[in-house]
């Protein structure tokens, strides 16, 4: 199963050089965990409810290897530059297979409420 790191993040302007040095940086702590961008920054459009801030979503084959990418020596060796410049949650996400079927979700959650 897949799985995703996600950054709802907010700069600061002007954006400090560290930022620059970490995104310069930070493919090679993905590289050893298969991990890649799906989203980094860029244009977006809001359809609902107000958004502000920039969002990253980086994608890996699993969540071992998402938690192994984050707990890495390589990538906390440059952590500090992005953290100490920008605010916002970073969460790790398990994503879902193609055939995900949110009915069947649904269901099995709404069993499970009414057994409680």
């Amino acid at each position: 199963m897949p799985a995703y790191a996600f950054a709802h993040l907010f700069p600061r302007p002007p954006i400090h050089d560290d930022v620059f040095v970490y995104m310069e940086r930070i493919q090679d702590t993905l590289d050893p965990f298969g991990g890649h961008f799906i989203v980094h920054g860029g244009t977006h459009e809001v359809v609902e409810g107000p958004w502000e801030g920039a969002v990253v979503l980086i994608e890996f084959p699993d969540m071992d290897r998402a938690r192994a990418w984050y707990a890495s020596d390589a990538y906390r060796e440059i952590l500090h530059l992005r953290a100490d410049n920008m605010e916002g949650p970073v969460l790790l996400l398990e994503g879902v297979s193609r055939d995900h079927d949110s009915a069947a979700m649904a269901a099995a959650m709404r069993a499970a409420q009414n057994d409680a």
